[in-house]
């Protein structure tokens, strides 16, 4: 777990329902769009990613700094069937 003195990277995770999939984005990593069936899988890619686009980006941060998958879906409950 990052310390409370540590940058902490925010990554986005939504489910696409026509695609089936989580997509993955980040106003802190550029250039970040992923996509994964699980929120399992979608965390390996993005350990692997990170780094890659902070080094492509020529970016500042450390290429092991921490990341947050903050994930979200929506839904509506159904209708009870009669």
């Amino acid at each position: 777990m990052p310390t409370t003195s540590e940058q902490v990277l925010a990554i986005r995770a939504t489910w696409d329902d026509d695609a089936k999939v989580r997509v993955a984005e980040s106003d802190d990593v550029p250039g970040l769009v992923i996509e994964a069936a699980s929120l399992d899988a979608l965390m390996a890619k993005l350990r692997d990613l990170i780094p890659e686009l902070l080094e492509l980006n020529e970016s500042a941060l450390p290429r092991e700094i921490p990341f947050e998958l903050l994930a979200r879906h929506s839904s509506r409950p159904q209708a009870p069937r009669k």
